[in-house]
């Protein structure tokens, strides 16, 4: 509601800017025709009547009043704010969309699950692989792309309005959401990708069949020397030692990171695994 009333107030604004630009250009025009036919023939045209003079000067006043106060205040952050309700009930779910928050959750090293922004960049930079354009699977509100983004990468957000503006979140932040259910093959070409990352949604309620043909569409977009990282993947150990990592070993991918740990206060054996995964160079 709040988005809806700033748009309406912006073509308001806009509306009314426009009327006094077409009024100060009518007024102007005649001002003119009268000021050149005056120099012609003063003694038998009217000089211009001065209410229409003060007219014109209270539209240029306008005018300059609506250029100069009504610019949007650079000083806050008016996305930050459309979410100030959700950032409060749901601290943990990314609506803060300041750039210095989104830094933060990809900066820190707590355990060995975390893959800090740094650390990825000089892993590539080590391997002499370029990072340019990525992919964040089940992104949320696009915090990984903001911060990749202030590195000069471009990341593609996918995610979904799950009981909350999700996609609308990333837009706010000037990224690209994109809706792509894990059933669906990926609207990108072919080898064109440096770095796919799968965050928290993708991991053990996935189905088999679904999550074998996920991979291999990841697969598929990953240029050669490309990166896929999971990032923190849910799964029951049993299941990870006998399904998962099978699956993604036939991708045939180097191991530049394997990490698996428990969950705590864990019941079922259910462990995270953090792996970063080097696409082999076709030769």
């Amino acid at each position: 509601m709040a988005g809806f009333t700033m748009s309406l107030n912006l073509l308001l604004l806009v509306a009314m800017v426009a009327t006094n630009i077409l009024s100060l250009y009518h007024l102007s025009s005649t001002t003119s025709f009268f000021q050149s036919t005056l120099k012609s023939s003063p003694s038998t045209v009217p000089t211009v009547p001065d209410h229409l003079l003060r007219q014109l000067h209270t539209i240029r006043s306008a005018i300059n009043h609506l250029t100069t106060h009504h610019q949007p205040d650079k000083s806050t952050s008016t996305a930050s704010a459309t979410f100030d309700c959700l950032t409060t009930k749901f601290p943990g779910l990314g609506f803060d969309l300041s750039l210095d928050k989104s830094k933060s959750q990809f900066s820190s090293y707590k355990s060995e699950l975390d893959l800090p922004i740094s650390q990825l960049l000089q892993i590539a930079k080590t391997a002499n692989s370029v990072l340019r354009l990525g992919i964040d699977v089940g992104g949320g509100t696009g915090s990984f792309a903001a911060a990749m983004k202030a590195r000069n990468v471009t990341v593609l957000t996918t995610t979904m309005n799950f009981n909350a503006p999700y996609s609308e979140a990333v837009a706010l932040r000037g990224l690209v959401p994109l809706h792509v259910p894990l059933q669906q093959r990926l609207p990108v070409f072919d080898g064109v990708v440096d770095l796919v990352r799968c965050g928290r949604a993708v991991n053990r309620w996935i189905p088999v069949t679904v999550m074998e043909f996920f991979l291999f569409d990841l697969d598929r977009v990953l240029i050669g020397g490309g990166y896929l990282w999971l990032d923190r993947f849910f799964s029951k150990k049993v299941d990870l030692e006998n399904v998962y990592a099978p699956m993604i070993g036939k991708l045939g991918y180097k191991k530049v990171k394997w990490v698996v740990a428990n969950k705590v206060d864990s019941k079922h054996g259910e462990v995270f695994l953090t792996a970063l995964l080097q696409k082999p160079v076709a030769r």
